[in-house]
């Protein structure tokens, strides 16, 4: 079964623009920019195909093919990352059977994560789409809370039945719990882990529906699925001692870069 990865990559970001190509220093002290660290973490996924990126900025198609990656141009009219994979998808020809959604403010995610993502999408037909969902320990939850104090919007939490298939996906910490955690210990939050894949048919009708007030309101692209009906896989992942966090906001850049540290990330 084919397999496409496609890393979006926009540069006019609301939050946080130009974040593709913010620097990231890893163990070693070299730096490499956020899509090149999230190209890495593409390239290294076994049972893939292929691999690109994709953008609508020269900026970055600059900066990846500097590097080396093979780049597809997009609209700027993709209102999010799903959009820009069903279009490049598209502009590839098509035929692949699962493209895989590896977003470029995640550079931490280990290879696993992908490779059990699209194992669990190939075992459930029922579902369209499937995304990573990692259990929180008491550290990564109190990280949570801290950025939701602090005013910042920070992480992905998510609930889901027990068929694995997602109710909901919230910026805010879900499901609500007032215990407190040792720093290892497993907690019932679970991390939303923010990369897709997707079956080609589902991705393809993706932009052609209208975007339901959920995800007006919590800019999930994921709630699309959900509010039309369409079943969002929640794919167990296990972190085997791998730290893991995502490039939200410009403070996070210390707290990628002290992981890697810790990790012995080059």
């Amino acid at each position: 079964m084919s397999v496409l990865i496609v890393i979006p990559a926009r540069y006019a970001s609301t939050r946080y623009p130009g974040k593709p190509l913010a620097t990231l220093r890893g163990a070693d002290g070299s730096e490499k920019s956020l899509i090149h660290r999230s190209w890495d973490a593409a390239m290294a996924v076994s049972g893939v195909d292929r691999v690109v990126v994709a953008t609508d900025d020269d900026r970055i198609r600059t900066a990846a093919e500097g590097f080396g990656a093979e780049v597809v141009m997009t609209s700027s009219e993709c209102v999010n990352g799903t959009e820009r994979c069903a279009e490049a998808h598209a502009a590839l020809g098509g035929g692949y059977e699962i493209v895989v959604n590896l977003q470029g403010d995640a550079p931490l995610t280990p290879a696993w994560f992908i490779e059990d993502l699209v194992a669990g999408l190939r075992a459930d037909p029922s579902a369209e789409i499937a995304t990573p969902v990692l259990r929180s320990t008491g550290a990564m939850l109190n990280d949570l809370w801290a950025d939701r104090r602090a005013g910042r919007v920070g992480a992905t939490t998510v609930v889901f039945a027990a068929n694995g298939h997602g109710l909901y996906f919230s910026k805010e910490v879900i499901p609500f719990t007032t215990n407190t955690y040792d720093a290892h210990e497993p907690t019932p939050v679970f991390h939303h882990v923010g990369v897709y894949a997707y079956r080609p048919d589902a991705l393809a009708a993706y932009p052609g529906w209208d975007m339901g007030p959920l995800e007006r309101l919590e800019a999930l692209e994921q709630l699309r699925f959900l509010e039309r009906g369409r079943p969002v896989l929640c794919v167990e992942v296990e972190a085997r001692g791998r730290e893991f966090w995502e490039l939200n906001n410009p403070e996070d850049i210390p707290r990628l870069q002290n992981m890697m540290a810790r990790m012995n990330i080059a």
